[in-house]
């Protein structure tokens, strides 16, 4: 089986997202690290805001049973990927396949250029860690 290692420093998050998708959707593990480098185009009041609003869904009834999404970056990056699989059996094993790690583990170096999900021209952005932070994760 071959495993992809995706670095995730200053790449575009939807961009990475999307393509370690179509990566694992293909049959390889893949294992994407230092998720807390991820980019994010906009302001940074954007992005909370952004996630303020995600983190305070709930349905009608007790809050506290959710659902409750985390603060933490490999978390939400792990989501992103989640969403862009297809809702059937296929994409829940597929998503096994997917690894998102904080920082980089020992041994492990980025083996894919990702060219394609590297910013182009951004003057406003801000790094998924920052954002994190923000809405109280501690790692």
């Amino acid at each position: 089986m071959e495993k992809t290692i995706i670095d995730a420093d200053g790449l575009v998050f939807g961009r990475m997202a999307s393509i370690a998708a179509q990566k694992a959707l293909e049959g390889k593990d893949v294992e994407i690290i230092n998720a807390e480098k991820a980019v994010l185009s906009g302001t940074k009041e954007d992005a909370e805001k952004k996630f303020n609003r995600w983190l305070g869904m709930r349905g009608k009834g007790n809050p506290e049973k959710g659902p409750q999404y985390s603060r933490m970056p490999d978390k939400i990056l792990r989501n992103a990927v989640r969403k862009m699989l297809p809702k059937t059996q296929r994409g829940k094993t597929v998503l096994e396949k997917v690894r998102v790690f904080i920082g980089a583990p020992e041994g492990r170096k980025a083996n894919t250029a990702m060219e394609s999900a590297k910013p182009k021209n951004l003057k406003k952005f801000v790094v998924l860690g920052e954002i994190c932070r923000l809405l109280g994760a501690k790692w």
